[in-house]
């Protein structure tokens, strides 16, 4: 049976936004891990074959713990991606009223997420952070703090009451999460709307990040998100993480990469998968995409291809010495 670990424990968005997708994996047992860290290890270690995890949200920015994970060794990849609408509720204990409530946990990017709405109906409410939302339901249930901004659907996990639903500063927010494989995994079939990630270092001298953008840019490839984290080596040494629009099986991405693999001090494909849309019903948009660059469409480069291969195929001259006359 194939086991798939997710950042729980249950009620969070992260097994919402797997269950979204479960049909595709039938027979699954999803199993929830206590943070971020522990479903990539369990996925490294064997003890499941996929692991869900939160990358980016569209108001906090990356995940932090995500984005480490991925560059650890043994190397994974991503095979899937999910768009999820995201909607907070504040969670109590059946009975608590908003004077009640003195201290108010949730996930830092639910905090982050909700801030300006805890400071204007909750301000005397203290503000700590957990794991995940669903960390922070299971913390009212036991007492250990009065609220919890979480998915709603946590009440019926820890027995809470709804407090105050559709809690957030900003509309439409979204967050993205990955299903991650280890990296001997089969590789998602190119679609036509399908997002390549890598991860890469490069050595510290003027334009080396220029270079890097450059291989991207002159293939008419379209970047969609270009980050930056520690490598924890030692200090001013980065990962930069870059998704862009296509497959490692298509021309134009597969020659960025083996451009970035002469060029980069290290390379870590990261998978190439599906993009996805905000499912339907939702207000929120999804993630803009570039138009594709005349001259660099997938039938621009299989043209180019048979004209390289006709050229190559030409009668050559022995080289047995100068032409004379």
């Amino acid at each position: 049976m194939m086991r798939i670990a997710f950042l729980g424990p249950h009620g969070t968005f992260c097994e919402q936004a797997l269950g979204s997708v479960l049909d595709d994996f039938p027979g699954a047992r999803t199993e929830p891990a206590a943070s971020t860290t522990a479903a990539l290890d369990a996925l490294r270690a064997g003890d499941a074959e996929l692991a869900c995890v939160p990358i980016e949200s569209s108001v906090e920015g990356a995940v932090p713990a995500t984005m480490d994970g991925l560059v650890e060794t043994p190397p994974v990849v991503v095979i899937r991606e999910i768009l999820l609408p995201v909607r907070f509720g504040v969670l109590v204990r059946p009975g608590t009223t908003a004077a009640d409530v003195a201290t108010v946990a949730s996930h830092p990017h639910g905090e982050a997420q909700t801030r300006r709405w805890l400071a204007a109906h909750l301000p005397h409410a203290e503000v700590r952070m957990t794991p995940s939302t669903a960390a922070a339901a299971a913390a009212v249930a036991d007492g250990q703090v009065d609220a919890a901004v979480c998915a709603p659907v946590a009440a019926r996990h820890y027995g809470l009451e709804m407090l105050a639903d559709g809690v957030h500063d900003t509309g439409d927010a979204v967050t993205r999460f990955v299903v991650v494989a280890r990296a001997d995994s089969t590789l998602p079939a190119p679609t036509g709307t399908d997002r390549t990630s890598i991860a890469a270092t490069t050595v510290n001298e003027p334009g080396a990040l220029l270079a890097i953008l450059t291989e991207f840019a002159i293939r008419g490839v379209d970047l969609t998100r270009i980050e930056s984290r520690p490598s924890k080596a030692r200090l001013g040494t980065y990962w930069f993480f870059l998704d862009g629009a296509g497959h490692v099986a298509e021309a134009a991405m597969g020659e960025a990469l083996a451009a970035l693999h002469r060029r980069c001090t290290d390379l870590r494909f990261l998978g190439s998968y599906p993009r996805a849309t905000v499912p339907p019903g939702s207000t929120a948009p999804s993630p803009p995409v570039a138009p594709p660059v005349p001259g660099q469409t997938p039938a621009d480069h299989a043209a180019a291809a048979e004209w390289l291969h006709a050229l190559r195929s030409l009668p050559s001259r022995a080289a047995a010495g100068p032409v004379v006359g």
